[in-house]
């Protein structure tokens, strides 16, 4: 995983969770709500018990599945994706913003629901088998690899930080908070868990209901 050229030329990033960030919902949840059979194991509590990784934890997950396909891409849609997404891209850039996503997921959904929405992913990669379920991979070693996510975002941010690039970062979950601790407060956007953990430590940031929410944030 590397960054393209428009990425290292720019001054202005914002990078972006993606589950419950760029969308109204996380596929992880909808999965185990409509894919998988209701017997299926609680990885989360192995995850919380400090026996599997947070990658293992979504793999297994994501291996259980047990539909055809055509009904887990239905599912994907069902995520929700901001419709004014490509747009708030299009005003970023135009104003001199570049813009990066940074998941724990898998490229194999979202690359799905970005279509022709042109942004760098840094996602673990999969694919679809059927009668093995989505299958996702570790990323091949590097700066951005994480043990325990997969994707590091924080060494994401940080890469681009010590470029000398105004930093912007946007986030749902828990993972989020590394990274959103590093950049300045006035460039934090959190919705969900991230939210509350920000709360919690005082740390500003700015709240928002749809991704697109932030372009005008960002050009004030």
């Amino acid at each position: 995983m590397t960054f393209p050229q428009s990425v290292l030329d720019a001054d202005k990033v914002i990078v972006s969770d993606f589950d419950g960030t760029m969308t109204e919902h996380d596929f992880y949840l909808l999965a185990i709500e409509r894919l998988l059979p209701p017997d299926s194991p609680d990885f989360w509590s192995e995850y919380r018990a400090g026996t599997i990784t947070h990658f293992e934890g979504l793999a297994r997950y994501f291996a259980a599945i047990r539909e055809p396909e055509r009904r887990v891409r239905e599912i994907i849609q069902q995520m929700n994706i901001d419709p004014g997404l490509g747009g708030a891209i299009r005003r970023l850039r135009e104003a001199g913003w570049e813009v990066v996503v940074a998941s724990a997921g898998c490229a194999w959904y979202i690359r799905q629901l970005l279509g022709e929405i042109d942004v760098p992913v840094f996602a673990n990669p999969g694919r679809f088998v059927e009668g093995a379920g989505l299958v996702m991979e570790m990323p091949e070693p590097g700066p951005f690899r994480s043990e325990n996510l997969g994707v590091d975002k924080t060494a994401i941010v940080q890469f681009l930080l010590d470029r000398h690039k105004t930093v912007a970062y946007a986030g749902d979950g828990f993972p989020d908070a590394p990274p959103a601790r590093l950049v300045p407060d006035s460039l934090r956007f959190a919705r969900g868990d991230l939210a509350s953990v920000l709360t919690q430590e005082g740390k500003p940031f700015h709240p928002y209901r749809h991704w697109s929410d932030i372009v005008p944030l960002l050009l004030k």
